[in-house]
């Protein structure tokens, strides 16, 4: 059961914003920023923001470092309203905080694969909710999310109160999951040298006509 009463359907390139979440220290990748790694000569939040980029109103990339490399790949870059790397809900949270539509869809700035249809397949999902997860039919992706802004106030008292895991969080509401079961390769993210040959190898499959 949902905590709010049905809505219309969301209009994407109006009620939507987009956030890629490249704030984090990239420990797995020896403390690179990970969201700059080039994949096929591209950076990863390049790649992630193509997913977004026309489909939603802006698209805005949580960073703590590189802004600048940052700004040419988003329309804003929000930087998190606390320091020291505390993490995706902090980063979330500066998002709400920045996005200047009802609703925010959140990316992880290393699934360069992501559905091209990601942004309808969201919003066909969400249905009376206010939080709807991606579901790849094994695994819940808990960074691919669309939430409403609204949602801001809560999540600040969770932070405060030193809440710092996204599930944890969710469950503090009701929600709801979105099924990616036919394409579960397309959330595949990148950490090591091996996941950057695969990656590479689906997008080069993917550009093939």
């Amino acid at each position: 059961m949902s905590d709010r009463p049905a809505i219309s359907v969301l209009n994407p390139l109006t009620d939507i914003t987009g956030l890629i979440l490249a704030g984090g220290q990239g420990r797995r990748m020896g403390g690179r920023d990970k969201g700059l790694e080039l994949l096929s000569g591209v950076a990863l939040a390049g790649h992630v923001r193509a997913r977004l980029a026309g489909r939603v109103a802006e698209v805005l990339v949580s960073a703590n470092r590189h802004l600048d490399h940052y700004r040419g790949l988003a329309d804003r870059v929000v930087t998190d309203t606390e320091g020291g790397f505390q993490g995706p809900l902090m980063g979330i949270y500066s998002g709400l905080r920045a996005a200047t539509t009802p609703w925010v869809l959140v990316v992880p700035c290393d699934m360069p694969a992501l559905p091209q249809d990601l942004v309808d397949r969201m919003v066909a999902g969400v249905g009376n909710y206010r939080i709807a997860v991606a579901h790849d039919g094994e695994r819940l992706h808990p960074v691919v999310v669309l939430l409403e802004r609204a949602l801001a106030d809560d999540l600040l008292a969770a932070l405060a109160a030193g809440e710092r895991k996204v599930g944890r969080w969710f469950d503090r509401h009701a929600w709801t999951t979105v099924d990616f079961s036919d394409c579960p390769e397309a959330f595949g993210n990148l950490n090591t040298e091996e996941d950057k040959q695969r990656l590479e190898a689906r997008l080069n499959e993917e550009s093939r006509p």
